[in-house]
This record gives structure tokens, sequence and C-alpha cells, in this order.
């Protein structure tokens, strides 16, 4: 179950590869300045998941312009999401919460996915500037898509 509307939302530090190598990437480092949209999925190289970021890296000014820093976030390495990245053209920020430390701290951890083992739901989480969660959703099945409108009316009431 995912965490609630109105809940401090876990601060995280988790690993994204970049041209100069790995980088942290936290939560606490956009408190204060902007509202985060944090978008977990199941796992990089998969269709639905490719189709989710490519969706929101075409649309990620329209986010900035609402004011929020977008984050993805999976189970897979840093290295595997730089791939796909580049792979797909993906401009969202990914982070690798390869212990599923983070997935569980939110609420949104899979047991099982097609025998694979445990991986992150798909969910999507509007965390304003003061770190409480204004928006969250898992959906029904990994291979529905987060109500984009919805996350973007949240972020509109938050300017």
């Amino acid at each position: 179950m995912p965490i609630p509307v109105g809940s401090k939302a876990p601060d995280f530090r988790l690993k994204s590869k970049t041209p100069s190598g790995l980088a942290d990437v936290t939560l606490s480092e956009n408190l204060g300045h902007k509202n985060t949209v944090i978008l977990f999925f199941p796992l990089a190289f998969t269709g639905v998941c490719t189709d989710e970021m490519c969706q929101i890296s075409a649309g990620l000014n329209s986010y900035a312009g609402l004011g929020a820093d977008v984050i993805g976030i999976s189970v897979d390495s840093p290295f595997a999401q730089e791939a796909w990245a580049k792979q797909e053209g993906i401009k969202v920020r990914l982070a690798s919460d390869l212990n599923k430390k983070t997935a569980r701290d939110y609420g949104v951890l899979l047991d099982d996915l097609l025998g694979l083992g445990s991986v992150s739901a798909r969910a999507a989480f509007v965390i304003d500037r003061q770190g409480i969660v204004r928006y969250s959703e898992q959906t029904p099945t990994p291979k529905e898509l987060p109500n984009f409108n919805a996350i973007k009316a949240c972020l509109e009431s938050l300017k």
C-alpha cells in the first residue's frame, strides 16, 4: 500500500549514472526549492516502462514549468538505467533502488513480478517543497500508467 497523502515523504540516497560517473540522487536536495515527482517503475528495457519514461521525457519542460523535478526510480542498476536511457532517448533523471529500500519505504515493493522476484510497482508521488506527500498513486497493474493529468493538476495547485 503506497504511503498516503499528507505523510512526510521518506528521504532517500540513490545512485544515478552521469557522464562523469556515479552521482547521488536525494529527495532532500529539492526540499525548500522545488516540488518533486517520483515515478517508480518496475524494470528498464520493458515496453510499458519505456513508453512511460519516453512520454515524461517529451514533456519534461511542462513539469519544470510547474516547478517540479522528476525522478524515475527502479530496481535496475544505474548502469542498466544509463544504457536504457541512451538507447531510448530518456531524459528523466533515473535513480537505482537496487537494494529495494526506497520502494519498500514508499510502500510500493511488489513481492514478485512474473517470477522475476521483487520489483517496484508502477507508482507516482508528488512531494511538495516541505517534503509532504501531496499525491500518491499505485496503478492496479504494472501495465497501467499513472494519471499524469492528476499529477499535473496537483502540481498546479502547489504553485
